[in-house]
């Protein structure tokens, strides 16, 4: 029987069992049973190998908690393999004796200790019969090995299978990223062993960008050393306990002895500040939860501008400004709404493009995810810059972004759980990649080449259409400055003579108190520039208007309403200064959207639901769009027209 065939009895063996209820709680007891398999087919591997170096392994675990003293089928008289404990002793083993054990492990005595007792911490025994537990143990002791490198490569198919249950275990989907597209990334990104250069998945599920890493690292080893230097430079941190645990398996699987680095939390819920420079890493590669919300706690104190719920767009303010050393690489995949979304998403982008160089971005087709998701999703590869004297903002180190649109493979309108995504067919990005520290020259000969008439591949010229937006809404912010500072000039002025009445209504000295006010003024508008003159040139007349009045109250009367005049204008002249900043926003901020299509396709005719489905809401969004414009344009020219209206009152 294959692996994935024993998966599947193991799974019918304990819908049996009245203490397991639903997928979930079947996962998590296969998954830790296969950590302690795992574990003890490792340990075996670390006392032979000290005892060829004339050393003892002395395994974590007490005697009698190993899974080789309780679990493995041992020969009877008979010769024959039968369990060591009857089904009527091993539940209350497990339950009582063992989980009580693992969980309260010293964890100060070694990593080893700690990992362990991190690891099962949270976990349980679900099942209750004792016949149907060993039933599960005989399948894992039949089928389970890994004597040879192949096997190990099989387990990697059961974890795949084991994802593609998740998700009928909740919203779980998000772990799994199919194998080519790890591989791809990983590969891009090109850890560099010699250079200890340390990879981390901030969001790494069951570890495929990890153990992509590893392999990768793998194949730069020189020396027994080298091993030794891999073992530090894999980092993961994951939110949810089932795939915490797979992937620590899966690191003991491929050869990570200790997976200290895997730490099981939310990286989210770390404070902003919180992070430190020397948690910075020369590689980034994660596939982080979109299309989820958290809680009101996590991200909290972010920057106001990118203060947002939403997962991925929390992750990506992380690894720009928290995650990624200068010069170092990353790669995540991220939804189309991420390409073409506004809002914090368009600030976000805004500073991607301004700290690094985005040069990259694979748009794959519908259906890589599946049967998770049916969103289209993109790869997005860029270098973070180096810091630069910018008190303006204005330096951006993403100047050309460069496209390409993943086909579907002959035959092919969708991937799916049979048909998935293979890395053989990145084989022409591959071609077609070149080098970042020619800047990619091979690009440009490609997209110039007149005799490749099919291109997959094309450039967006960020910097030109920045420069030219930038030029063309300046004008309008400008004016919205102007706006703003008249408007703010103008509040001044109202609270000034509100002021000079507060508290004194009903003084008999009013008027000579104005009087003072207007010598004072007069004396301050000599000394001030033209600016300070320009201020108080309105003061002084208003003042001066107030004390000619015949009584207190006339005065009183003539000051308060140049004060609410005043606010009014100050008012129309912020609805001004909103209908300037916007029509410039509306210039710059379609900069951002990178939801680029191929120039030299031809859009095709669809008839697919979710196409049209898609274009319909584009095409409600641009009708609202236009209605809010309309709608703030004719409330400013209805207010400038109360305006005018007032002033000749």
């Amino acid at each position: 029987m294959n692996l994935s065939s024993t998966i599947k009895s193991i799974q019918d063996i304990m819908r049996k069992d009245d203490g397991v209820d639903g997928d979930a709680q079947r996962l998590g007891q296969l998954t830790w049973m296969l950590f302690l398999k795992v574990f003890d087919q490792r340990e075996q591997e670390w006392e032979d190998d000290a005892k060829e170096r004339g050393k003892k392994y002395k395994s974590p675990l007490h005697p009698e908690h190993r899974w080789r003293n309780w679990a493995a089928y041992v020969p009877d008289k008979d010769g024959k393999k039968a369990p060591q404990k009857s089904p009527s002793d091993i539940i209350g083993f497990v339950t009582n004796d063992l989980f009580p054990a693992l969980k309260e492990l010293d964890a100060d005595l070694s990593l080893q200790h700690k990992v362990i007792r991190d690891l099962f911490k949270e976990q349980n025994n679900y099942m209750k019969s004792g016949t149907l537990l060993l039933a599960v143990i005989e399948k894992l002791e039949e089928a389970i090995h890994f004597d040879d490198f192949t096997e190990r490569l099989q387990l990697g198919d059961v974890y795949e299978q084991l994802l593609n249950d998740l998700r009928g275990a909740g919203n779980a989907g998000e772990f799994y990223t199919p194998r080519a597209i790890t591989q791809f990334m990983v590969e891009r990104v090109a850890p560099n062993l010699a250079a200890k250069e340390h990879v981390l998945d901030p969001a790494c599920g069951t570890g495929g960008f990890l153990t992509a890493a590893i392999d990768h690292f793998r194949a730069q080893r020189k020396s027994p050393k080298d091993e030794h230097t891999l073992q530090s430079l894999i980092r993961g941190i994951e939110k949810k306990q089932l795939p915490h645990l797979l992937c620590s398996t899966n690191m003991l699987l491929h050869g990570i002895d200790v997976p200290s680095q895997i730490e099981h939390t939310n990286t989210l819920n770390k404070g902003w500040n919180a992070w430190t420079a020397d948690e910075k890493v020369e590689c980034l590669i994660t596939n982080p939860p979109f299309g989820g919300y958290e809680d009101n706690v996590a991200g909290s104190d972010y920057p106001a501008a990118v203060r947002t719920r939403e997962t991925a767009d929390m992750f990506m303010a992380l690894i720009i400004k928290k995650l990624l050393k200068e010069e170092g690489r990353a790669a995540v995949v991220l939804p189309d709404g991420f390409l073409f979304g506004d809002g914090i998403k368009g600030t976000l982008k805004e500073m991607l493009l301004r700290d690094c160089k985005l040069h990259t971005i694979i748009r794959l087709p519908k259906g890589v995810f599946a049967p998770y998701t049916t969103i289209k999703t993109n790869l997005l590869f860029f270098t973070k810059g180096a810091t630069v004297d910018d008190e303006d903002g204005d330096h951006f180190h993403t100047d050309t972004i460069w496209f390409y649109e993943h086909p579907y493979p002959p035959g092919y309108k969708s991937y799916s759980k049979t048909k998935p995504i293979q890395i053989e067919e990145f084989a022409p990005i591959k071609a077609w990649w070149g080098n970042e520290a020619d800047n990619f020259a091979a690009r440009e000969a490609y997209d110039a080449d007149p005799e490749i008439t099919e291109k997959r591949a094309w450039k967006y010229d960020f910097r030109t259409a920045r420069e030219q937006a930038v030029a063309a809404a300046k004008p309008h912010w400008d004016k919205a400055e102007h706006f703003r500072a008249s408007a703010g000039l103008q509040r001044r002025q109202a609270k000034y003579l509100s002021d000079s009445l507060t508290g004194r209504r009903n003084d008999s000295a009013l008027l000579q108190y104005l009087e003072e006010q207007l010598a004072d003024l007069n004396e301050d508008f000599n000394k001030a520039d033209a600016e300070g003159q320009a201020y108080l040139s309105v003061l002084i007349a208003e003042l001066q208007s107030a004390i000619e009045r015949e009584s207190a109250q006339q005065a009183i009367a003539l000051l308060e309403s140049s004060a609410s005049r005043l606010r009014e204008t100050a008012d129309g002249l912020d609805l001004q200064a909103r209908d300037a900043q916007a029509a410039g926003d509306r210039i710059y901020w379609p900069i951002y959207n990178l939801d680029r299509k191929n120039p030299y396709a031809a859009e095709e005719e669809t008839h697919d639901p979710d196409v049209l489905l898609e274009k319909y809401k584009t095409l409600l969004g641009q009708i609202e769009e236009t209605e809010n414009q309309l709608k703030s344009e004719l409330a400013a020219a209805l207010a400038h027209h109360f305006m005018a209206e007032v002033a000749e009152e």
